[in-house]
């Protein structure tokens, strides 16, 4: 059976211990509360897994943490994207062999790229056979790439679905008139509508705190029911606000460390989290300890 993926997949952060290493028992847990909160999928070792600053040894570690807590209740995509073609490859292959669902691929930051180098670039790692999910996320990247050539991009044999991460909804609907390929949001600020004009889902930072809530916009939205997503997501609007007041994952684990769901803690170069609590935001939402 194809695998369909579509639905609110959370970007699990990386929790780290008091000394810095990742904090497996926090890693599972937060795992186990995506799937009980609803999720249809979890996303390790992407942005928001701060995955630059992370081992291979401590990327293998979560992709299996990942796979082994959902145990095929919920899809996993492993984070297999960087800036060279050998090494996109190589972690394509390795997450492939530990049974990943499928591959985040950011599309190649800092060199940026050209068409004919992009075109190889995704051919090369799709060619390892593990479905592939193509994340545009200019404000990563360095580049904003011309909707028709992402278009063509993402319609190549192997690509599985598209995150879409501009945050502009007249570029996410430039690309769904010129691909087939599933469009999933890359901001939860416009997962709502991206849903209105065609997008299946959801790679999320905010259902990291609020997987329920998040889930429910989802349902709401699948089950004709309009104005519940729309409250449901203006009720998120404050909370995902302050998400992205700082770098990500920066706030997000200010707020889950309010939860008591892992320590605040993010790894250099990025700074932990020093401005107001977001207590009140979390109690708007009835999200307690």
């Amino acid at each position: 059976m194809a695998l369909v993926y579509e639905g609110v997949h959370t970007a699990l952060v990386t929790p780290f211990d008091a000394s810095g290493e990742v904090d497996r028992t926090a890693f599972r847990a937060l795992a186990e509360r995506q799937i009980a909160g609803g999720v249809q999928g979890l996303v390790a070792l992407g942005t928001t897994g701060e995955s630059p600053t992370v081992t291979g040894d401590e990327w293998e570690q979560c992709v299996r943490d990942a796979l082994e807590v959902a145990n095929g209740r919920a899809v996993v995509t492993a984070g297999v994207g960087t800036n060279d073609t050998r090494s996109t490859v190589e972690k394509t292959e390795h997450a492939a062999h530990l049974g990943a669902h499928a591959g985040l691929l950011v599309l190649p930051y800092y060199n940026k790229p050209n068409a004919q180098g992009l075109r190889k670039h995704i051919a090369e790692a799709a060619a390892v056979g593990l479905p592939l999910v193509v994340y545009h996320v200019p404000g990563r990247t360095g580049q904003t790439l011309p909707a028709p050539l992402l278009a063509e991009l993402v319609s190549m044999p192997g690509v599985l679905a598209v995150k879409e991460a501009t945050g502009d909804l007249r570029y996410g609907g430039d690309l769904m008139k010129r691909t087939a390929t599933p469009v999933l949001s890359g901001d939860d600020f416009t997962f709502l509508p991206l849903l209105s004009i065609g997008a299946v889902g959801v790679i999320s930072v905010i259902s990291n705190v609020a997987p329920a809530h998040t889930v429910a916009v989802w349902r709401a939205w699948r089950e004709g029911r309009t104005a519940d997503a729309a409250a449901g997501l203006r009720a998120l609007w404050d909370l995902c606000t302050f998400l992205f007041s700082d770098s990500n994952p920066v706030p997000c684990k200010a707020a889950m460390a309010e939860l008591g769901l892992c320590r605040p803690d993010v790894r250099l170069p990025l700074g932990n989290y020093a401005g107001p609590s977001p207590r009140p935001l979390l109690d708007a939402l009835g999200l307690t300890r």
